[in-house]
């Protein structure tokens, strides 16, 4: 397999990288094909670094001829059910009625701040 065609197979991967308020560095993810990861303290480096990483397990993953994982094209219809506490139900309702929002409204926004 070329370069080429493995960095296209490796485009088909979600990569995360996300600050790490608790230690302060970011964290690059790519959690369909591996657990862990890499880290450090620029983003952009962190990012080229998990790009070489995923580029690096698809090669060994084919050389070994293991069958790549499904990449993240499954469709999500973007609905499922969540289960709390009904204080905390009770309580996120009483929130985003008072930022005059639906529920739903609320807690997609509180989700994507996460």
């Amino acid at each position: 397999m070329t370069k080429k065609e493995i960095k296209q197979r490796a485009a088909r991967f979600v990569k995360f990288v996300e600050w790490s308020d608790e230690d302060q560095l970011f964290i690059g993810r790519c959690p369909t094909l591996f657990m862990g990861g890499c880290h450090g303290k620029e983003e952009a480096k962190v990012y080229a670094e998990l790009c070489q990483i995923v580029e690096e397990w698809i090669e060994i993953l084919e050389k070994d001829g293991t069958p790549l994982p499904e990449h993240d094209s499954k469709k999500f219809s973007g609905k499922f059910v969540l289960r709390l506490e009904p204080a905390m139900h009770h309580r996120l309702a009483l929130k985003a009625l008072a930022t005059g929002e639906s529920l739903n409204s609320y807690c997609v926004k509180a989700l994507a701040k996460a």
